[in-house]
């Protein structure tokens, strides 16, 4: 009967592969979402375009906010350090 359901299932056989090719890509795009060093090097780009006068202060605080919100997102589902490598993130407030 192995023989039997194999050849039958054979036609669904591309389908399982596309099925298999699709979570692969899912499990990648969610491993880099929740990687927070890209994170970290864009808040270092963010602050040397401030100190270089690039943007403004504005800017900066808009920016900012959204990415250690992103930050936080990612460390409270990996219960993670929010501080990350290179030490504790300031935020408003806590200067």
């Amino acid at each position: 009967m192995g023989l039997l359901s194999g050849l039958i299932g054979l036609p669904l056989a591309p389908l399982r592969g596309v099925g298999w090719v699709l979570e692969q890509v899912v499990q990648e795009a969610e491993r880099q979402y929740a990687d927070p060093a890209p994170i970290h090097r864009e808040l270092a780009e963010l602050e040397a375009d401030l100190l270089a006068g690039r943007i403004t202060e504005e800017e900066f605080g808009l920016r900012e906010d959204e990415l250690l919100d992103r930050l936080e997102e990612i460390t409270a589902g990996s219960g993670e350090d929010p501080a990350g490598p290179d030490g504790p993130v300031l935020q408003e407030g806590s200067q």
